[in-house]
């Protein structure tokens, strides 16, 4: 692929609900920009994009894949974007790259929530961006009634570019509103054909719109405008741009993928459109001034870059991909990484195109590149030289809050497996592994229950490696709320010496839950040696760790040694330990115990007209909601306090509930004594487990 200059290069990222058709849409243009000789299709499994072969097993996009289009003179970096929410990192690590988007809505479902949500993002990355309506070969697909409904959601910016020309329920050619003629598709071609009658009072009705939309760019225009001058095509072409690249209009067009047409205007338009990256900012931070570095994709600056995705493929091996923030950057660069600290020698530079990997000589600022087996690199690192070093920001990617617990089905492959879901993490920084050694389980967080499907799918595929993976164990605690006095003798007796340790506590609640217990000593007289007082603090460490009600760790508890006796010859220290164990249980149980649930703040964020539902279902968890408050973007955000144990399961509920637009976070709050019944279930399954391993024995 030839060399391309910043002004020549266009940064386009495909957003859209899953299935509206970004993949095949990608095919179309891999196709007329001549990089495949056939179209492939996303039910064969042989598409661009799609490479990875969960993506092939499940037929959507699971990852970020780039193919970079060579059109007209311009190379076209296309992003594809996974649409389903579980894959919402790779859509933020795209964002990331992108200097534009194109929203795909499906004419026929119409606005779906991932429509809203690619808007969503687009506004919060302040993106410019086209809607492109796919499948206008379907029947009942309806380009009138997007624009209609997109237009009502998000006001007048919305401009067709475009509108359909029908015949015998086909779609057979499209009418352009800039120039106001009519094109159709004869085969491959397009030729030019007379306005139909129906389509003329909406193309005035747009055409108005669009000159309303020029006229706004400076006052000359405005002036012209009402003086009832008309604008030449080249003035239309310019105003449009500048209201493209500010946001003020977003073009709507559309087209089919399957029959390739009006995907060839498609790209004309992003090349005419579009801002490249010179029309684009970016700073960072210059960590040896400690001033602010404009790096603003110039390429006569020193050169940095930053790493936005990581690839990790046990079969095409790892590679970095990079955006050129600054510069020119040419095989066999040194390049100093930031964040580790680190001078390496790139070697040579690739573009990706799907999984395969095309060497290039030079990438200049602004261009997609990837950079292969960078020793420490890792997504959202900093490339510069060592003489200007540059770190630039993170961007923000969402915190997973779905978990399970996992276990390896053959315990022979347990380090494989660690070190199989590390790769993983390199590429995928939604997804999350937690050893919790309290409860002694092993976590992994995600997106949502698919997200961990796919994972533990691709362990046993691409790693050889097979996960369980189930329902984590609360992280319940035990405490007391009595008090308690008791005495445990330990003593045994067998030839030579024996064992002998005697202890007299009293056990009460020390208030604090955020530590095991507190021991003192009040022993007067030598009835305990002093030196047998650490043996009995180990006794007490070693109980917390198991509480005697359901075996989950103890906490607030306040243990005062204050008589016992020894032997001279038979007491030892792990006598005294034995005999605190003993203490330990039975002051415990003597002590009015309880289990403590966590408690979870969560917050959920949904539209107004699911507020009821959700508030509804939180109160059959045990939750108990504090209030309402709402959002900018006309949402409400729900604020609660729930048991954690009620939170299993809540990211499929509530997406199921408000049809994919609600969203949760939490966080840990406190611990509080858990209802009876909860309490009695959790004594009984420990007491079921207690039994089982003794019948085992």
């Amino acid at each position: 692929m030839n060399v391309y200059t910043t002004d020549k290069i266009r940064n386009v990222c495909l957003l859209g609900h899953g299935g509206s058709g970004k993949t095949s849409l990608v095919e179309a243009m891999a196709y007329l920009s001549g990089i495949t000789s056939r179209m492939g299709k996303v039910t064969d499994g042989n598409t661009v994009s799609d490479y990875g072969k969960e993506e092939q097993k499940r037929q959507f996009s699971i990852s970020t894949s780039v193919i970079p289009i060579e059109w007209e003179g311009h190379k076209i970096n296309i992003l594809d974007a996974p649409g389903y929410f579980d894959f919402v990192g790779e859509v933020e690590e795209a964002l990331s790259a992108a200097g534009a988007a194109i929203i795909v809505v499906n004419g026929k479902a119409g606005i779906e929530v991932g429509t809203l949500k690619a808007w969503e993002m687009c506004e919060k990355y302040k993106l410019p961006r086209f809607v492109y309506v796919s499948n206008m070969d379907v029947d009942n697909a309806s380009f009138r009634q997007v624009v209609e409904d997109m237009t009502n959601l998000f006001g007048k910016k919305l401009a067709p570019f475009n509108l359909p020309i029908r015949e015998n329920e086909k779609f057979v050619g499209y009418v352009n509103v800039i120039t106001e003629s009519g094109n159709r598709w004869q085969g491959k071609e397009v030729v030019p054909c007379e306005v139909p009658e129906y389509n003329k009072a909406n193309l005035q009705i747009c055409r108005d719109a669009l000159m309303e939309a020029v006229a706004e760019t400076s006052e000359e225009m405005m002036e012209r405008f009402f003086n009832g001058e008309t604008f030449s095509e080249a003035e239309i072409r310019a105003a449009l741009r500048t209201n493209v690249c500010d946001g003020s209009i977003v073009p709507m067009t559309m087209g089919s993928n399957t029959l390739c047409q009006g995907v060839f205007t498609l790209l004309d338009d992003i090349v005419k459109y579009m801002p490249s990256p010179e029309n684009r900012e970016v700073a960072g931070i210059n960590m040896k001034t400690n001033e602010i570095y404009h790096a603003d994709y110039d390429f006569s600056k020193a050169k940095s870059a930053y790493i936005w995705k990581t690839i990790v493929d046990p079969f095409i091996g790892k590679y970095s991909l990079i955006k050129v923030n600054s510069g020119v950057l040419k095989t066999d660069d040194l390049i100093y990484n930031v964040d580790k600290d680190i001078e390496e020698k790139i070697g040579k530079l690739y573009i990706l195109q799907g999984n395969k990997p095309m060497e290039v000589s030079e990438l200049h600022a602004g261009d997609i590149g990837a950079l292969a087996k960078l020793t420490a690199a890792r997504t959202g690192n900093s490339l510069s030289t060592k003489n200007t070093t540059i770190k630039f920001g993170k961007w923000e990617i969402s915190t997973p809050y779905t978990y399970m617990r996992y276990k390896a089905k053959n315990k022979g492959d347990i380090d494989k497996i660690s070190q199989a879901l590390q790769k993983i993490t390199h590429e995928d920084l939604t997804m999350k592994v937690v050893n919790d050694s309290e409860n002694r389980q092993l976590l992994l967080y995600g997106m949502g229950d698919q997200h961990l499907e796919i994972i533990a799918s691709r362990l046993k595929n691409e790693y050889k490696v097979e996960i369980e993976l189930d329902k984590p164990k609360v992280a319940y605690r035990e405490t007391i709320r009595k008090t308690s006095d008791v005495e445990a003798k330990h003593k045994k007796q067998s030839g030579g010496h024996g064992q002998y340790g005697h202890v007299k506590m009293r056990f009460s609640a020390s208030g604090d839950l955020d530590t095991p217990f507190v021991f003192e000593q009040e022993v007067v007289g030598g009835a305990v040696p002093k030196n047998y007082f650490p043996a009995v603090e180990k006794g007490l460490q070693e109980s917390v760790l198991r509480g005697p009600l359901a075996a989950y760790p103890v906490v607030g508890v306040k243990a005062v040694l204050y008589d016992g006796s020894y032997h001279p010859v038979d007491s030892s220290e792990m006598a005294f330990k034995m005999a605190t164990i003993q203490a330990f249980k039975k002051g415990f149980m003597e002590a009015g115990p309880v289990l403590l649930e966590p408690i979870a703040s969560v917050k959920v964020t949904v539209p107004d007209s699911f507020t009821g539902d959700i508030m509804g279902d939180l109160n059959k968890r045990r939750g108990r909601v504090l209030g309402m408050n709402p959002t900018t973007n006309g949402k409400q955000v729900i604020e609660a306090d729930v048991p954690m144990s009620s939170m299993y399961g809540y990211c499929t509920d509530l997406r199921s509930m408000t049809g994919g637009q609600g969203e949760y976070s939490y966080e840990f709050a406190r611990y509080e004594q858990a209802p009876g019944d909860v309490q009695e279930k959790e004594v009984a399954a420990r007491a079921a487990k207690v039994a089982e391993n003794n019948s085992e024995e």
